[in-house]
């Protein structure tokens, strides 16, 4: 991987990983209004003015800023930026994103860690994935794949909307029945092994940051998704309420199949 201009945007969580992750091997700056979360970053330019984007002539931009202001923040910097830099951006929801980028006149890549910084062990990601989206700039692509190669994630390609129906299931779906879980949750003196284990993934789910959260629930093919736990749970509380045993195997035994 050649010495890159790298610009990260926005100094957050990710922000701050991906600087971590990429000042060694490549000259990166980091933009963020707030100079305040500048403070702690190691080894990178930091700029609080748009001027000082406009001198660094990046190669690469990664737009790591919540997905609200994502595209705002991409129009504000793409008059500064060469017309050789691709775009980048790591964000959880893709909708919109093919429009903007077609019509941007920038490469571009996109790309999603399916990872938080607040629930994953950021130094061991073997077991974690990461999405990149088999549309866009070829070099910006295989740049990615290799950087999430030396983490050890597990990367797949997908299209845009592919991108958006994966993260509706894989991701709406656990938060949902953690909101659940902590929504009808009361302290217990005596908590089982499994009480327990919940109350940790809750903790860890609702440890997220409130817009990431957001964006995952705000995702368009979320609903769905929501919907069908309702459907499941109207089910099986119909089951309790007849204590039709035959039905509540027969259930068990549809769920079971569906983990194996």
């Amino acid at each position: 991987m050649k010495e890159m201009k790298i610009l990260i945007l926005g100094a957050g969580k990710m922000g701050s990983f991906f600087c971590d992750l990429l000042s060694f091997e490549h000259e990166v700056a980091v933009y963020d209004v707030d100079p305040q979360r500048l403070r702690f970053l190691y080894n990178t330019q930091r700029f609080s003015t748009l001027d000082e984007i406009r001198d660094f002539k990046a190669d690469l931009v990664i737009n790591a800023v919540s997905l609200k202001y994502t595209l705002d923040v991409f129009r504000q910097v793409m008059p500064l930026l060469p017309e050789y830099c691709i775009l980048s951006d790591i964000s959880s929801v893709k909708t919109g994103f093919k429009e903007f980028y077609e019509q941007s006149g920038f490469h571009y890549v996109s790309t999603h860690p399916m990872f938080g910084p607040t629930f994953a062990n950021l130094g061991q990601l073997a077991s974690e994935n990461a999405i990149i989206i088999n549309e866009g700039d070829f070099m910006g692509r295989c740049f990615f794949k290799e950087l999430y190669s030396k983490l050890g994630l597990h990367i797949c390609e997908y299209t845009f909307e592919e991108h958006d129906r994966t993260v509706a299931y894989s991701l709406s779906i656990p938060f949902i029945s953690t909101f659940a879980f902590a929504a009808v949750m009361k302290h217990q003196d005596a908590p089982g092994t499994t009480f327990k284990r919940h109350m940790r993934i809750a903790q860890g789910v609702l440890g997220e940051d409130d817009t990431l959260l957001r964006e995952i629930l705000f995702n368009p093919y979320t609903k769905d998704q929501v919907s069908q736990i309702r459907t499941e749970m109207q089910e099986l509380i119909d089951i309790i309420d007849t204590k039709d045993e035959e039905r509540m195997q027969r259930y068990l035994t549809k769920i079971r199949k569906n983990i194996q």
